[in-house]
């Protein structure tokens, strides 16, 4: 992965006002990747908008990592059943 397509956690952080603890949840949880690299945190450019998506459940509708947890999972399985139905539809 080039260094252009990673966004140091920190700045991310201020930008969004948020902290770096919420980030580290969700990487625990397997929700996120983060990449280290010399001991600074770096998030991944194409995790952001996960990663934002995930900020406006905690932090606007007040989710916990938990919840967070479930909620991901099953719009992933939405996902999936959208594409089985579409590849089902396709071979008809």
């Amino acid at each position: 992965m080039e260094n252009e397509d990673l966004i140091p956690a920190e700045d991310f952080c201020v930008y969004h006002n948020i902290e770096y603890s919420f980030i580290h949840s969700l990487e625990d949880s397997g929700l996120i990747t983060i990449t280290s690299i010399e001991r600074a945190a770096y998030i991944p450019a194409d995790e952001v908008q996960k990663l934002e998506k995930f900020i406006r459940l905690h932090y606007d509708l007040d989710i916990n990592i938990e919840g967070i947890e479930t909620i991901n999972h099953l719009l992933e399985k939405i996902e999936e059943m959208q594409q089985e139905i579409l590849q089902l539809r396709n071979t008809i």
